[in-house]
């Protein structure tokens, strides 16, 4: 099958971690003559930590967390120098 067909079908399936690391899985697993198990799993994985690192950046949205300040933009205004 070709490869734009593939990404087609990884597109539609939102498959979209495993479309990302296609190229880099399929050319290390070819040059290290890894099983077609082996690759599609590493492919599997990378889909995995795709979706958890998509989860999580959801998360981090949902959560409406302040924005972070630094010493600089903080004010000690109404505290006593001990």
């Amino acid at each position: 099958m070709e490869r734009t067909k593939l990404f087609d079908l990884m597109g539609e399936l939102k498959l979209f971690g495993m479309r990302n690391a296609y190229d880099e899985v399929m050319s290390s697993g070819i040059k290290r003559q890894h099983e077609p198990p082996r690759i599609v799993g590493d492919l599997l994985e990378a889909e995995i930590a795709e979706k958890h690192a998509r989860s999580i950046k959801y998360q981090m949205t949902i959560a409406k967390l302040p924005l972070a300040k630094d010493f600089d933009g903080f004010q000690f205004n109404g505290y006593a120098d001990q």
